[in-house]
């Protein structure tokens, strides 16, 4: 009766999840809502109060059903924040690439990865920086390494339409400043993350990325499969030769530098691929410092997803001496996935 009284001004919305709804299916949606009785003046623009109804169609938009799996009404109280991914937005920011996350999705993995003020946050595979940006908003001091020297230097191909070169100041600095969060930008470095460069403390208060598939980016690590010695008066200006990272291989180092370098009870938050026919929650990567927190799954194709996964180091990982394990079928994931692309074509 407090909110639908005859002097009670009133509006209901209809929104869903996993399907785009016509305005003529909104309309008859409310129409149904008759039998509820509210008795007070509908205002469309600032009511007294707001209700929603809310379709839920699944996670799965190239599958939706004709009718929702779930249905559910209530009293707007408040809006989130979904609008700040909307100041973080792609389209205006200074620096990004091909793999640029979503801004909602970095913002989600940085709630996940329960990051606070003063954190310091580490991205090992940190790519043009978005989930540092997202970091920093929370109140993080963020670094990040990468192997692809032309990218962290601003000097690869740029991915905007009709962009030919990138700008001079273009990099992932010029990010953290257009946003206001230079202050929070500890740096980047060139760094392969299978040999890691760091003293064998725990001091990283969370660890978010978005390791890469072999989709769009290349997966390569330091190494050769000739044996050779660079001699000493050519070794200053050597560039290490790459050999292939493969996914399991990756995930598996991430796991276990995880183990060491995060503090205890701090988040490792972090994407993996898969085909759906190959997935079993039993075969998730785990570790024994590391505990599973959740997994997401977001669909990317109609024969695969990829799943967001939260860990917490749970005890130390005394001598580096305890390893993670992943499963397989991460190690086939990429051939699998370009023998299905030709399959389908």
């Amino acid at each position: 009766e407090p909110y639908c009284g005859e002097n009670v001004s009133f509006r209901i919305m209809v929104e869903s999840f996993g399907k785009k709804l016509s305005k003529e299916h909104k309309v008859e949606r409310i129409d149904e809502l008759v039998f509820l009785g509210f008795e007070g003046p509908i205002k469309l623009n600032n009511p007294d109060h707001s209700f929603l109804l809310m379709e839920y169609f699944g996670t799965d938009r190239n599958f939706a059903p004709e009718s929702p799996y779930d249905v559910f009404f209530g009293r707007w109280i408040a809006d989130g924040q979904r609008s700040v991914s909307q100041k973080i937005n792609l389209k205006t920011r200074k620096f990004i690439g091909n793999t640029s996350m979503d801004p909602l999705l970095s913002l989600v993995m940085a709630n996940m990865a329960c990051i606070k003020h003063a954190d310091i946050v580490l991205d090992p595979f940190v790519g043009t920086g978005g989930l540092l940006v997202a970091a920093a908003h929370y109140g993080g001091y963020v670094f990040g390494t990468d192997i692809d020297y032309l990218m962290l230097h601003g000097k690869d191909k740029p991915s905007r339409l009709n962009q030919k070169r990138r700008a001079p100041d273009e990099s992932i600095r010029a990010n953290m400043k257009q946003y206001g969060y230079e202050s929070q930008y500890l740096d980047v470095i060139v760094a392969d993350a299978a040999l890691p460069l760091w003293r064998c403390e725990s001091f990283f208060d969370a660890i978010i990325t978005d390791p890469p598939y072999g989709i769009r980016e290349s997966t390569e690590r330091i190494g050769t499969e000739k044996e050779y010695k660079i001699p000493e008066h050519l070794a200053l200006n050597h560039i290490p030769s790459k050999i292939t990272y493969s996914l399991q291989e990756i995930i598996e180092d991430l796991l276990d530098f995880s183990s060491v370098y995060l503090k205890l009870n701090g988040r490792l938050v972090y994407w993996m691929p898969a085909f759906n026919a190959d997935f079993d929650t039993k075969q998730l990567p785990c570790h024994p410092c590391l505990k599973l927190i959740s997994y997401c799954k977001q669909a990317l194709t109609g024969h695969s997803s990829r799943y967001l996964i939260t860990m917490e180091k749970i005890k130390e990982n005394l001598n580096a001496a305890e390893k993670g394990y992943v499963p397989e079928t991460a190690l086939h994931f990429r051939k699998k996935y370009f023998e299905k692309k030709k399959t389908v074509e």
